[in-house]
């Protein structure tokens, strides 16, 4: 289907101030912009926008998730989907004759497209300059393994050389592959990086991380965590809804030196479950927004979502990459689609960048499972946000606020509205019972030094 010429006109018509360039905070533990604000990093997963789609449909895409709230696209200039040999919608490879020391620029011409349109929506791009099965296939993925050391700096430098000038840009190298031992994986990946860097004007000038595979402890950390070049961690903590993902950023989160930390691949809407369908079903909301709570609320500086129908941008007419249940215009609007920007506007709601994960708050023994209730607060004790995953009637710790009084709400993270609760007593000991109980019945509730007079959670300050 194509887009109406028309759309253009409601590109400009929803264009905003075009994005700042981004850095790491002063404590190092988040995001800011040039100007020091907050900068919760909300991304949704496209890896295949370059390769799959025309302008009319790119455009289409980022209008939509820029009304939805996110502010950060991830996507693949040498994509996956046998992206070196199978031409983008124009006809155009990347790479002439797949070599990494002379890309294609017509190609990069439509990448050029599409970063600019994100910037005029205030969209940041987080650009992989290559998916992982260019330097290794490992058993998936078409490849061919083009990269060694020599020719990723040389790659790196042109592709940050292009970019040098775009404030939206945020380096993720990476891509679904984690560095083998005995092998130059590591050193390409660095190579490219150093590259990079070189030609922006030093590491001071980019952001960068790195997009690894599940790993069972740290993701980026385990390989890179002490280059320069990584600027803050990232995790795939992968396609399965049982997992604790909070113990991976937390992992992260506690390393030294300190780093901003966050999952950029986490269970993707549409998605089987462990890639088996038939015995475990297919993602639902509920897995979906525990895992971002949990995440978000053990330290993480914000949050990836992913719809499988949409990073592959399939259209319904091919059999797809592991069972996609629909196009990928229609997937755009699926529930969790719509849901995940009240995270990122309830943590803005209240002072972000001392903000801690403080579990001492939970005074229940827990067992990890997916009931497991999760707590946040800011160092200064102003405020404090405490995760219910299913209701479940919870001790907490409450004298930890400060101010001889209290305010307390229940936010509903399903529709980002928020609501006053019963008067809860400033005590060491207090047993706090959720709305409502029960699978998908997930609330946070929000406590707040009333002389603070902060605003209804979720609502911008």
């Amino acid at each position: 289907m194509k887009i109406p010429c028309t759309l253009f006109s409601i590109v400009f018509a929803l264009s905003t101030v075009a994005a700042q360039r981004l850095k790491v905070s002063e404590n190092k533990r988040y995001l800011v912009t040039e100007e020091g604000q907050p900068f919760f990093y909300l991304a949704d997963t496209a890896w295949e926008l370059f390769h799959k789609c025309n302008r009319e449909e790119a455009v289409a895409y980022l209008i939509k998730r820029s009304e939805q709230g996110f502010n950060v696209i991830q996507a693949v200039a040498l994509a996956e989907l046998d992206g070196l040999n199978t031409p983008n919608e124009y006809g155009e490879t990347p790479l002439q004759n797949n070599n990494p020391e002379t890309p294609n620029p017509v190609y990069f011409e439509h990448v050029d497209y599409i970063i600019k349109k994100a910037d005029s929506l205030g969209l940041y791009m987080a650009l992989l300059p290559t998916w992982g099965d260019k330097v290794f296939k490992e058993g998936w993925g078409l490849g061919p393994e083009v990269f060694t050391p020599q020719n990723a700096k040389i790659f790196g430098n042109w592709i940050g050389k292009r970019y040098k000038e775009y404030d939206n840009i945020i380096w993720i190298l990476g891509g679904d592959r984690n560095p083998r031992e005995g092998t130059e994986d590591a050193e390409i990946w660095n190579r490219m990086a150093e590259g990079i860097a070189e030609a922006a004007g030093g590491y001071d000038q980019t952001l960068m991380s790195f997009h690894p595979q599940p790993h069972q402890n740290g993701g980026s950390s385990t390989w890179f965590h002490d280059q320069q070049w990584l600027d803050f961690n990232m995790h795939q903590t992968g396609h399965c809804a049982n997992q604790g993902t909070y113990k991976h950023i937390g992992y992260d989160y506690n390393l030294n030196p300190t780093k901003p930390v966050l999952d950029g691949e986490p269970l993707y809407e549409d998605h089987p479950n462990c890639f088996n369908a038939k015995e475990l079903g297919y993602s639902v909301p509920e897995d979906i927004r525990r895992i971002m709570y949990w995440n978000v609320f053990a330290g993480a500086c914000g949050q990836t979502y992913g719809c499988h129908d949409v990073w592959q941008m399939y259209d319904g007419e091919n059999t797809g990459v592991n069972g996609p249940l629909r196009p990928w215009r229609v997937a755009l609007d699926l529930p969790m689609a719509n849901q995940v920007k009240h995270l990122k506007h309830l943590m803005l709601s209240r002072p972000f960048l001392d903000r801690i994960p403080d579990q001492s708050l939970v005074l229940d023994l827990q067992d990890e499972t997916n009931e497991y209730v999760i707590a946040t607060r800011d160092t200064k004790g102003s405020y404090a946000m405490i995760y219910f995953p299913t209701g479940r009637n919870t001790r907490i710790d409450v004298s930890k606020i400060n101010g001889n009084a209290l305010n307390a709400w229940w936010f509903d993270p399903r529709t980002g509205n928020a609501y006053k609760a019963p008067e809860i007593k400033k005590s060491k000991n207090e047993l706090i019972q959720p709305p409502t109980s029960g699978k998908g019945q997930d609330w946070v509730l929000v406590l707040d030094d009333a002389k603070r007079r902060y605003v209804v959670p979720g609502k911008a300050p």
